[in-house]
């Protein structure tokens, strides 16, 4: 029997970003270099399969730094921390090593700068986000204000209407953040925001290419974790763009065939987060029940490397 035939659209860039690849590739350079274990404080990254192949090797994975042996090496994951655990950890003489993704360290750096000026602090951001409490976590108690959506801003109570600045979550979408930072001006009309987006590369990039190949597709699957904010928001992109279904998968597993019945096109994408081995899995799920083209949907390049901390570099 003859398959039906599906053109799969295939979202390029998609999938690991810069600071997703330095993280991982942190945790196991700390284990070659220190051995097993090795603690990573939180998810590494927000991927159930990365941070399972990761437990594999031989890391652990807390919550917090008390459940961390002061004797054994700590890492602190891609979504950055409170200043305060850093410190806690110093203080208990512990080796640690910050893999907190650059782009995240920036926006943390620009809120210490703005502090340091006598701004006020609003960020838009997720509430319970680690990103979002690591950046808040780097000022004082009421110095970061956090906003979710433009009716937030109206409810937002400063000390000087006059003395603000904002930043923002990386992973965002970006339209929902124009519509926050517009609801922003037009009540602060002085405040200050960022010389350049916050909203990193890669979740700027994913969200363009969803927005470039929607119109094309009957559906669009996001290979991503369900706790991974930028992988969310690549949903939400694609259902605001035209896909009448839009749906986050882990695995191939999670695909909901029946859903799927009488479809066409799908376009196919992933969260930064998400490595390349789990799409190539989604992929070989719709090659055993289709007679699948695939055409890739290229909206920019990526080239971006961070590198990894010196204390990684140095001999063992």
């Amino acid at each position: 029997m003859s398959l039906p035939p599906l053109t799969l659209y295939l979202a390029a860039p998609r999938g690991f970003c810069a600071g997703v690849d330095r993280a991982i590739k942190i945790v196991e350079m700390a284990l070659e270099k220190w051995g097993a274990p090795v603690y990573v404080r939180h998810e590494i990254v927000h991927n159930k399969y990365v941070v399972d192949s990761l437990r594999d090797k031989g890391a652990v994975f807390v919550e917090e730094l008390e459940e961390c042996p002061p004797d054994r090496p700590v890492i602190f994951s891609a979504h950055g921390v409170p200043k305060a655990v850093p410190a806690e950890a110093a203080a208990r003489e512990m080796v640690y090593v910050d893999a907190t993704c650059p782009l995240v360290s920036k926006v943390h750096i620009e809120a210490a700068r703005h502090s340091e000026n006598g701004l006020q602090m609003i960020m838009i951001g997720h509430a319970g986000h680690p990103e979002t409490v690591g950046t808040m976590g780097q000022l004082p108690d009421g110095e970061v204000l956090l906003v979710e959506t433009p009716e937030d801003v109206d409810h937002v109570e400063v000390r000087d209407p006059d003395r603000l600045a904002f930043v923002t979550q990386t992973t965002l979408s970006l339209d929902d953040t124009a519509e926050i930072v517009a609801a922003l001006r037009q009540r602060f009309p002085n405040i200050i925001g960022p010389h350049k987006e916050d909203i990193c590369y890669a979740t700027t990039n994913r969200q363009e290419a969803v927005k470039a190949m929607a119109p094309e597709c009957d559906a669009l699957l996001v290979v991503g974790a369900p706790n991974s904010s930028n992988s969310k928001r690549l949903v939400e992109v694609g259902a605001r763009a035209g896909c009448r279904y839009a749906q986050l998968v882990q695995r191939a597993a999670d695909i909901d065939w029946r859903a799927l019945e009488g479809i066409g096109s799908i376009g196919i994408t992933a969260g930064a987060s998400a490595p390349e081995i789990l799409i190539d899995e989604v992929i070989d799920a719709f090659r055993t029940r289709y007679d699948v083209t695939v055409e890739t949907v290229t909206t920019a390049e990526e080239n971006v490397e961070f590198k990894v901390p010196r204390v990684l570099r140095e001999p063992a």
